[in-house]
This record gives structure tokens, C-alpha cells and sequence, in this order.
């Protein structure tokens, strides 16, 4: 387990004083750490309003979408290509959802309008696009699903706690993005195995 991930863990289960180390382990011994860019989970405070939450999801779920679409143009198993350009897909839809649950509590307000004018592109995991591109270049197929499942299962976890959060059309709308997120997963793992 990632330490981001394990930290996140133990701190929603009310652990205090919780860290992680960029790099792990290896860069505790001095080594310099090789595989993809530690994804963790997103976090969001008690405090954190719904329309935050919504705002929050919409965010990771662009940045996911320009993820995936930007693979695509460097990937050569068609495969691969076909399942990342379903879930670019559907990283749109659930953007599209998302706005409109945003609206839906902030007024009218679309959720586009709420963001800096300069921002960078996070996605699930809460990685920049621009440092996850750059390690999949390098990377065999199975690697960059590998890594596609740990995003996924962020986005799933994610999305899971929201819906605790929430009530009416808030959790069911999380409620659903939870389901759509692990049919995803099953996806990436299906051909995952295929390939491997």
C-alpha cells in the first residue's frame, strides 16, 4: 500500500498526527522511488459544504477525462485505447452529473465559474495530469492499468465517503457515480488480466 494511501486510511479512521514521506520508504534508505505518481485520497473536511464536495468530485473527474483522452494519443494496444476512450466517456457524463448537482446547491451557479482562472489539472488520486502522463509514457500496458485501477479505486472510496455525507439527490448522485466508478474497475481489471 502507497504511504498517501495508507495515511488517508488511518486518518479517516480518527488517528491523529498521521504523515507521509514523498517517496516512501525507498526515499527514507536514500533510494529514489520508480513506480507511478502516488496517488492518495482526496480529502474534504467536516466542514466541507455539499456544493465544496460537488465541486471537488467535478474537479477530479476533468482532470481523469484529460487524463485519459491524452493517453490514448500515445497508447498503441487497441485494446487499452477502446476501454480509455469508454471511460473518457464517462468521466464526461459524470462531470455533466456533477455540474448539475453543483447548480443544484449553489443557486444556479455552474461550477466552471467557481474556478480560479488558473488552475491545475488534478485528477482522481489527486495527481497532476501533466506527472501522470509523463511516467505513462515509459510504460508498458499493464503498468498504466495497473495505475488506472488505483485512480479508479480512489474515485470509488471517494465517492463512498461523500455519499455518507450527504443526503437526498446529493447521495443518490454519489451513490451512483460509487457504482459506475466500480464498474470501471472491473473493466481495468478484466483487461488487466487479459494482459497480463
Amino acid at each position: 500500500m502507497r504511504s498517501r494511501a495508507a495515511a488517508a486510511i488511518l486518518a479517516d479512521a480518527g488517528l491523529e498526527n498521521v504523515f507521509t514521506m514523498q517517496g516512501g520508504i525507498r526515499a527514507w534508505e536514500g533510494l529514489v522511488t520508480a513506480g507511478p505518481p502516488e496517488s492518495g485520497m482526496a480529502y474534504f473536511g467536516d466542514s466541507d459544504s455539499a456544493q465544496d464536495l460537488a465541486r471537488l468530485a467535478w474537479l477530479l473527474e476533468d482532470g481523469s477525462r484529460l487524463f485519459y483522452v491524452r493517453l490514448i494519443g500515445f497508447l498503441h494496444d487497441e485494446d487499452a485505447r477502446k476501454l480509455f476512450q469508454d471511460l473518457a466517456k464517462a468521466e464526461i457524463s459524470h462531470e455533466m452529473t456533477l455540474g448539475r448537482l453543483y447548480k443544484s446547491f449553489s443557486g444556479g451557479r455552474s461550477v466552471e465559474d467557481s474556478l480560479p482562472p488558473e488552475r491545475d489539472d488534478i485528477m482522481e488520486g489527486g495527481i497532476p495530469v501533466s506527472d501522470a502522463l509523463v511516467w505513462a509514457r515509459e510504460k508498458e500496458v499493464a503498468a498504466i492499468l495497473e495505475f488506472a485501477i488505483s485512480l479508479e479505486t480512489n474515485a470509488y472510496d471517494l465517492y463512498i465517503k461523500m455519499q455518507r455525507k450527504l443526503e437526498g439527490d446529493g447521495r443518490k448522485v454519489f451513490e451512483l457515480l460509487a457504482g459506475e466508478e466500480k464498474k470501471h474497475l472491473e473493466r481495468l481489471a478484466a483487461l488487466l488480466e487479459k494482459k497480463i
